[in-house]
């Protein structure tokens, strides 16, 4: 039997820093350290959160501070012992975990 598998979802703003690199950044690499199966960081097209401030891509590409989404998805025992190294990074967020099923 299989260990249960969660997908952590972390959302963030793009202009989100972590000493000087971006915060989505600092958190993969955290995240390379207790070797996660894998994360995907995504940039959206619009978003809004609890301050209800729309972000969203301006004219010319400038940003409006975009929201940033980074999926994990790995056993939940490895997901787990993970969250307390990263809760820290974020002072303005959401992090959701949630039960997958993985389609091989």
């Amino acid at each position: 039997m299989t260990p249960p598998t969660k997908m952590l979802m972390i959302f963030v703003d793009e202009s989100d820093q972590w000493d000087d690199v971006p915060l989505y950044e600092a958190i993969l690499r955290r995240l390379v350290k207790f070797e996660i199966a894998g994360a995907t960081v995504q940039v959206g097209v619009m978003g809004f959160g609890s301050h209800h401030k729309i972000h969203r891509k301006r004219l010319f590409g400038v940003s409006d501070d975009r929201p940033v989404t980074i999926i994990v998805v790995d056993e939940e025992a490895k997901l787990r012992n993970a969250i307390p190294e990263i809760r820290p990074l974020i002072k303005e967020g959401l992090m959701l975990l949630t039960d997958v099923e993985v389609i091989p």
